[in-house]
Order: C-alpha cells, then structure tokens, then sequence
C-alpha cells in the first residue's frame, strides 16, 4: 500500500485520499470573454508528463483538505507535498 504524506495530518494510507486534478491551474479571470475553444481548452487539456507531475489531491478520510503533491508517474511514488497556496518546490514537476 502507499503511504501518503498530509501535510496537515501526516502519513496516512492511500485509501484515505482522492485525486483531484492538475495543481497550479489558474481560472481565467473574465470567463465569459473566453471563446468556446479557450473555455474548453480550460476545462478539460491538461499536460500529462511522464516523469514529475504536480497534482491536487484531498484527504477524504481525514481532515478533508486539499493539497498538492509532486508525484513522478513514471513510479508512482509520491516525491512531496504541500499546502495549497504555497509554491511548488523548485525542479519539483510544476
């Protein structure tokens, strides 16, 4: 089983956790001024490296927050995590 690091609880089992998406993805900030290929490009293109990623996650089944992680999807092992509203880790995939 994989152990993932709450940066607010700690190591946890990977069962306690969801995926959420791509981290560090801005919304636009007048979206009705989007074209409707810009506003699909927005909602569903998202890059998909093969190597260092990062990436929202949310602790369902524990305290419920979201954070991010970089994780290399080369192994599937997760390199580290941080709160939401920090910066990645410099040479850390985002």
């Amino acid at each position: 089983m994989l152990i993932i690091r709450c940066p607010y609880c700690g190591e946890r089992p990977e069962l306690e956790f969801a995926y959420a998406g791509e981290a560090h993805i801005d919304r636009p900030v007048q979206p009705a001024d989007l074209s409707d290929e810009e506003w699909n490009t927005y909602l569903y293109t998202r890059s998909n490296p093969k190597g260092l990623h990062a990436e929202r996650w949310r602790h369902i089944h524990g305290c419920a927050r979201f954070f991010n992680a970089v994780r290399d999807t080369r192994t599937d092992m997760f390199v580290t995590t941080y709160k939401v509203g920090e910066t990645a880790p410099k040479g850390e995939g985002a």
